[in-house]
């Protein structure tokens, strides 16, 4: 599978390259299987062909055992990029900040949040009325209040069902904003977005490395990332979805 883009930025296509390498590297070790680059360069990457079809509840198991060992791979900070990338990170067609913080809080506000936040006032999708309980809300999150003593995780970053593919073989990553990350966010986007045998996923990544008491009450906290990045481009839905994910952030 090829993909171009003519207008693609410097190292757009690279970026996503050195992800799926990065996301790749446990594989060996029993991480999530992550599709193969046959080669990289300007306004192009071409891809393993993957020949998908339906997941089955035994794959899906599979699967969050293999993305609990990928995470724990871990990463070089919060916000950190794919180990020996130095160019830019991109979410989408948008660009994704790099950090290299110790607080995942602050890391996650001022990098995961604010940015898209502010692109989608200016477009409109978050109204006056709803930016007050968002800002209350990422401000909280900014304090480290929700900080734990979880280490840097080694995340796709854009964890929606599209970018999870199903072959005969079972589930394989694609199209990832790679980055050093909480483990959680990237099942909270799988919830948001709905993933196939997301309950099978869910225990097969809980059976491998289990997860923190409380962690589905914390999935609105981490939507607040992808809601906002869509928030930025897709209209006043996702506005309205990112101002219901802070009013559930600020009742925890």
């Amino acid at each position: 599978m090829t993909k171009e883009r003519a207008d693609a930025p410097d190292g757009f296509f690279e970026a996503e390259a050195a992800g799926l390498r990065w996301l790749g590297e446990p594989e060996a070790d029993g991480g999530a299987r992550v599709v193969g680059v046959a080669s990289v360069g300007p306004g192009r990457i071409e891809l393993e062909r993957i020949r998908e079809t339906r997941a089955t509840g035994e794959a899906a198991r599979a699967f969050g055992a293999g993305l609990a060992l990928t995470h724990a791979a871990g990463a070089a900070a919060f916000g950190a990029p794919p180990d020996g990338w130095d160019g830019p990170l991109f979410i989408g067609k948008r660009p994704l900040p790099i950090s290299h913080e110790t607080s995942w809080g602050r890391f996650y506000a001022r990098d995961r949040v604010r940015p898209y936040l502010e692109i989608a006032v200016d477009a409109g999708s978050v109204t006056t009325d709803q930016l007050p309980v968002i800002r209350s809300a990422v401000e909280r999150v900014e304090s480290g209040e929700f900080d734990d003593d979880e280490p840097p995780a080694r995340i796709h970053g854009d964890l929606w069902n599209g970018n999870l593919l199903w072959d005969a073989r079972g589930g394989v990553l694609i199209d990832p904003a790679a980055h050093g990350g909480h483990r959680e966010t990237d099942l909270a986007m799988l919830a948001l977005f709905g993933a196939p045998h997301l309950d099978d996923i869910v225990a097969g990544y809980d059976d491998a490395r289990p997860l923190r008491a409380g962690w589905r009450d914390r999935i609105p906290l981490h939507q607040l990332h992808p809601l906002a990045v869509h928030a930025a481009g897709y209209g006043p839905s996702y506005g309205r979805a990112l101002t219901d994910a802070a009013r559930a952030t600020l009742a925890l």
